[in-house]
């Protein structure tokens, strides 16, 4: 994959392993069901030890990509390394990987040791070795009162817990989780990202976590590779993602409401729109001296109302449309220029549609993308 963006190419020294060391490693990767291209000349390498999140929309490639890892999907070209062993064309159990499904997947006539300790039972390990392990991962993920009861006695969070506590038995050195909280309540939800964020500071494995909740992503993340039609559009801390997206896609799809986006045009240092103009004096170009049509982003979040709005420069008025106060915040959407244009106020802002509200933000603060391309400028 071409631009700043991707990963490092990787050269193979020797057959079978990988030149460097990389807990993951995927080489050229391409997968396709007959014409269809649904993974494209894909390149990524994954540290020992960290905790890398697959984000998209439904489609773009995240779950297929992290099935070719498992080896649950025979791919077309390119390899896979795990642990600087060459995987591409080993079976699921031979890859010392552990995978959590969106469903359970639990044996209904089992208990939950049953269902722990199923897998170590078809590899002929030692009893011993196996009750030692059950009861670690029973300990580890607090389910040691649940180990007599059947699935069907356990709750949503219980029975992810139980499959979460399945890939864990096998002492495997990566971990994948595809969606493994979409089927639970939003407080359920927030509680298993928390365990699932202390579960990795603790063992300190590598995980590869699949999911299109920008919330979780950037909760849990050390880096999000974000995907779309089988390309990562950027790679790189959720920092790095939220303060300099790539593109206008990335811009777009992180953040909630996402960025606004003013349509214009770049000359001279400065920027101009239907609605507002302004200097870019203070803005990180990443192309000096560009000029030509552009989009200027800027987030909900980084636009200021009240005293603040007399430090701003660039200061506005625009009219409320929409208030939906949250609690903690109040956000309103007002109009610049015909477009939509979201504002994130503290909580107690005493807005109300049909107000006329000032307000103001820094350039240095958004993002310019070039309007050809959509690429950060």
């Amino acid at each position: 994959m071409g631009g700043p963006h991707t990963s490092e190419d990787i050269e193979i020294e020797i057959p079978g392993t990988s030149s460097k060391e990389h807990s993951v490693s995927i080489q050229s990767l391409d997968l396709s069901f007959g014409a269809v291209e649904v993974l494209k000349n894909l390149n990524l390498d994954i540290e020992d030890g960290e905790f890398l999140v697959l984000l998209g929309s439904s489609g773009c490639g995240k779950s297929t990509l992290l099935n070719c890892i498992a080896g649950l999907l025979e791919i077309t070209d390119g390899q896979i390394f795990i642990k600087g062993r060459n995987v591409t064309w080993a079976e699921p159990s031979e890859r010392g990987i552990g995978m959590v499904f969106q469903s359970y997947a639990l044996y209904p006539q089992m208990s939950v040791e049953g269902n722990l300790s199923f897998g170590l039972k078809n590899a002929r390990m030692p009893k011993d070795q196996i009750a030692e392990r059950v009861a670690r991962a029973a300990e580890i993920l607090q389910i040691e009162p649940l180990l007599k009861r059947k699935p069907g006695a356990l709750s949503g969070g219980q029975r992810q817990r139980v499959a979460i506590g399945r890939a864990l038995v096998r002492d495997v050195d990566v971990f994948l989780f595809d969606e493994p909280l979409s089927n639970l309540d939003a407080k359920l939800r927030a509680d298993l990202r928390v365990e699932l964020k202390q579960l990795h500071a603790r063992l300190g494995n590598t995980m590869i976590y699949v999911t299109h909740d920008q919330v979780e992503a950037m909760t849990l993340a050390d880096r999000i590779a974000i995907m779309k039609d089988g390309i990562i559009q950027q790679l790189a801390a959720p920092s790095e993602i939220y303060h300099r997206p790539v593109n206008k896609y990335v811009a777009d799809f992180i953040g909630s409401p996402s960025m606004n986006f003013l349509e214009g045009f770049v000359q001279d240092g400065s920027f101009s729109g239907s609605a507002v103009s302004f200097p870019l004096v203070s803005y990180d170009f990443s192309r000096q001296d560009f000029t030509g049509a552009a989009t200027f982003g800027i987030r909900p979040e980084h636009i200021v109302t009240g005293e603040a709005v007399t430090a701003a420069p660039v200061q506005l008025s625009v009219p409320v449309s929409v208030v939906e106060p949250l609690g903690a915040d109040t956000l309103a959407l007002t109009q610049l220029g015909g477009d939509p244009f979201w504002i994130r106020m503290e909580g107690e802002a005493t807005v109300r549609a049909g107000d006329t509200l000032s307000i103001g933000f820094d350039p240095a603060r958004g993002s310019l993308f070039d309007a050809q391309d959509e690429k950060r400028i």
